[in-house]
């Protein structure tokens, strides 16, 4: 089904490039609706938008709920319908979908899931989100180096990364002005420690090494909202 372009009265705002992405970390309230929440991301979908949801390990949240589209509005519609089911927003993370000035030269079929990806992966349950950011340090400011410098390291970063390609999938959006944080970190692996190991070997790159700030983490498996729900313990 094609994309709305209004929600109510509101004009659709959306990026020239690429899509809007919204992580919610949720806890359920004492009225949480599992109907009516499975509803909302029923809805998403059958507008053509993209829904992971993931069941969180840990203290932080129960449940994140990863949307992406065009439509800033139906995003934000989404979250209020996520809302009214009963589902309270302890957390979130705003970005977009984008290409880095670093990748401009790759080939379009390169570019493309990095835009607009495909999720979530088949075959692979295991998730993971944090948001990180470049320094500012005296003597360590990614922003003053020279533009070839920072194009180097991030090509050591990258062919590193690809080491674990089959094994993770990671989907990297910008939140520049947008969020807190400079970047969002959203990967996906067959298992849980295929995350920590490209987490931990990456760390070792220059470009991580001396120029990296990382959020917290967020970890867990990703779900349909109903197995989630119910393996969770909710009402």
């Amino acid at each position: 089904m094609a994309v709305e372009e209004r929600v109510g009265t509101a004009e659709a705002l959306c990026p020239r490039r690429g899509w809007g992405v919204l992580h919610l970390f949720l806890h359920p309230t004492a009225g949480a609706d599992a109907a009516r929440a499975a509803a909302a991301l029923a809805a998403m979908e059958a507008d053509g938008y993209q829904v992971v949801v993931a069941a969180l390990l840990g203290h932080k949240a129960d449940l994140c709920v990863m949307l992406l589209g065009p439509d800033l509005w139906r995003l934000r519609r989404a979250q209020s319908e996520l809302v009214h089911a009963g589902l309270a927003v302890v957390d979130s993370f705003v970005s977009l979908t984008e290409v880095s000035e670093y990748a401009a030269g790759m080939p379009a079929e390169r570019l493309e899931p990095r835009l607009h990806p495909v999720l979530p992966p088949a075959g692979k349950p295991a998730f993971c989100f944090y948001p990180m950011s470049k320094r500012r340090h005296i003597g360590q400011n990614w922003y003053t180096l020279p533009y070839e410098d920072r194009e180097r390291l991030m090509y050591e970063h990258g062919r590193h990364g690809r080491t674990f390609a089959g094994k993770v999938l990671q989907v990297v959006t910008g939140a520049t002005g947008v969020d807190d944080w400079e970047w969002g970190v959203t990967l996906f692996g067959e298992h849980p420690d295929d995350l920590k190991e490209v987490v931990y070997q990456l760390r070792f790159d220059e470009a991580s090494a001396l120029y990296a700030e990382f959020g917290p983490f967020c970890f867990g498996m990703v779900s349909d909202l109903d197995t989630a729900w119910a393996r969770l313990g909710w009402p």
